[in-house]
């Protein structure tokens, strides 16, 4: 099964972008979700593939966000897409079978549509307010995502679901015993002074069923 702590990448250099995702790395996260809105296509590239080096070095995830001609190049773990991206069908005819694709949702209709595409994680949120994204959807809150795992399980849906979108350490708990599989986080860590106490005491949090 999938790792329950994703990291989406932050930085507009690729200086920037290289340090946190090598830190997040290198303090416990296994899961890197490349997102870099770049219209320069060569610093893109050249940042996809030294993260592709570091998380082979470290064994982990790669995932790239929306792009998925580069996720083909690079033989990458796979894509995420939002829900005006590539659709999840045509993506996975051209990555195959076996890469991870996931994708955004925002309300139960979404996961509907998700699940149709046959999508292999849902990024579900955002949770609360967040300066990480501009164009936010509606806020989910605790409540929010309540209702929608509800749903889910009267529908027998089953679809790994990752809450997103201003959750803090403290909002870990209550998520979990919600009912989902783990949460995608990006300021979190980016700036936090001691991101090795932070992923291990998310992890712990995480896994505290297992």
């Amino acid at each position: 099964m999938y790792n329950k702590l994703q990291y989406i990448s932050q930085g507009n250099t690729i200086k920037k972008q290289l340090y946190a995702i090598h830190s997040a790395l290198d303090n416990g996260c296994d899961w890197i979700q490349m997102r870099f809105k770049n219209p320069n296509v060569l610093e893109v590239l050249t940042l996809a593939e030294a993260v592709k080096k570091l998380t082979q070095d470290y064994t982990s995830t790669f995932i790239i966000n929306d792009n998925v001609q580069l996720a083909k190049q690079l033989d990458a773990n796979g894509v995420h897409l939002g829900l005006t991206d590539m659709g999840i069908i045509e993506a996975r005819s051209i990555l195959g079978p076996t890469k991870i694709i996931g994708g955004t949702a925002n309300t139960f209709e979404d996961i509907l549509r998700r699940a149709a595409e046959d999508c292999d994680y849902i990024g579900l949120g955002p949770f609360q307010y967040t300066t990480t994204k501009e164009n936010l959807s509606p806020i989910l809150g605790l409540e929010g995502y309540h209702s929608i795992i509800n749903q889910m399980q009267n529908n027998g849906l089953t679809i790994p679901i990752y809450a997103i979108g201003g959750i803090t350490l403290n909002d870990v708990e209550a998520l979990m015993e919600i009912g989902i599989h783990g949460i995608a986080v990006s300021s979190l860590i980016t700036q936090n002074k001691n991101p090795l106490e932070l992923i291990t005491q998310l992890n712990e949090k995480l896994y505290v069923s297992i």
